[in-house]
């Protein structure tokens, strides 16, 4: 996210300010303090300023929701008394799904309107294959290749030398230099983000970007979600094989390598120089420390600390989860075996 604050302006619009009880209306909230301020954007308790709408969804978020800048939080009944006193209060039995029509209401997606390779394109070393579509405000660097049928979104900028294949789909994305996407590859769709209204679950609104930096391979069908409201980053000389999953919000290192169907869950921070064996997953939020490995399967419930080497599900140290298989293995053959002979 641009500075931390405000979506970036190359893929979302930002729209008329709404005041509190606008905002009350829009929500079906209570406003319980009140603020002659109009609203201009959203954004997450740590980073929001005065003219931007927060809220708590977890009273987990309680010292956050006391430190915030926000000009105006969204929270539950009970946690009233614990918002800031210069802040504009509204109350709401479904916070999260509260912000996120505010969300909505304030931050739109640019639409695609079709530029011409002249607008786009560095110069005449750009190659750009049959029924490429090309967003406004996108860029593409010296020497890349655009594959046919492929999508750059509005805003999208592209480095020099790089390969992307056909039928991609790149949105909300900033792609460093000499990087590879190959066929079918999708980046900057939104993440899954839901919340729970009064209606049932809602779309939460992602207003986050990708960034992939220099030497980045992307396998064919691969997915790698824009963030929720900060960046989804591909660390320097990372290579991902095909139809792996990236979700909102993750952090991936620099030359971390990561096998076909790895599914990684939405915020984890992955070191430097990490390993994933094909069909791996990773449970959200966690952290893997560098130069830790995950083998084939293994299932990540935890965080891992750096150069460790884990497997099974749920993950656990690979001579621990050997060990174990041993030990029940051996079990399994006793309780077999014959004892009336």
């Amino acid at each position: 996210m641009a500075e931390g604050l405000t979506p970036d302006a190359r893929f979302f619009d930002t729209l008329s300010p709404l005041g509190v009880d606008d905002l009350a209306a829009l929500t079906g909230g209570e406003v319980v303090r009140s603020s002659e301020v109009r609203f201009a954007r959203v954004a997450p308790l740590a980073t929001a300023a005065g003219d931007a709408v927060a809220f708590l969804g977890d009273k987990k978020f309680l010292e956050a929701l006391k430190a915030t800048s926000a000009g105006c939080v969204i929270v539950p009944k009970e946690a009233v008394d614990a918002a800031p006193t210069g802040a504009a209060v509204i109350v709401s039995r479904t916070p999260q799904a509260a912000w996120a029509a505010v969300s909505a209401a304030l931050h739109r997606p640019v639409g695609l309107i079709g530029a011409t390779t002249t607008e786009v394109c560095e110069d005449e070393t750009v190659t750009i294959e049959p029924g490429v579509v090309l967003g406004q405000g996108a860029r593409i660097g010296h020497g890349t290749r655009i594959g046919a049928n492929t999508v750059i979104g509005p805003g999208v900028q592209i480095g020099r030398d790089c390969d992307i294949g056909p039928n991609v789909t790149i949105r909300f994305s900033l792609i460093g230099d000499r990087v590879k996407i190959y066929a079918g590859a999708r980046l900057g769709e939104a993440g899954f983000g839901a919340a729970g209204g009064a209606n049932g679950a809602v779309d939460v609104p992602q207003l986050g970007r990708v960034i992939v930096q220099d030497n980045v391979t992307l396998g064919a069908n691969t997915c790698v979600d824009r963030g929720a409201f900060d960046d989804t980053v591909i660390g320097e000389n990372t290579k991902v094989d095909n139809l792996v999953m990236i979700a909102h919000n993750c952090v991936i290192g620099r030359n971390v390598l990561i096998a076909g169907q790895t599914g990684i869950s939405g915020s984890v921070t992955v070191g430097d120089g990490v390993m994933f064996g094909g069909q791996a997953g990773v449970g959200d939020h966690f952290k893997i420390g560098v130069g830790a490995r995950v083998a084939a399967g293994g299932g990540v419930l935890g965080d891992v600390p750096a150069g460790e080497t884990w497997s099974g599900y749920p993950a656990k140290p690979i001579r621990q989860f050997l060990r174990e298989t041993v030990w029940v293995s051996k079990q399994a053959s006793r309780k077999g075996k014959r004892t009336d002979d």
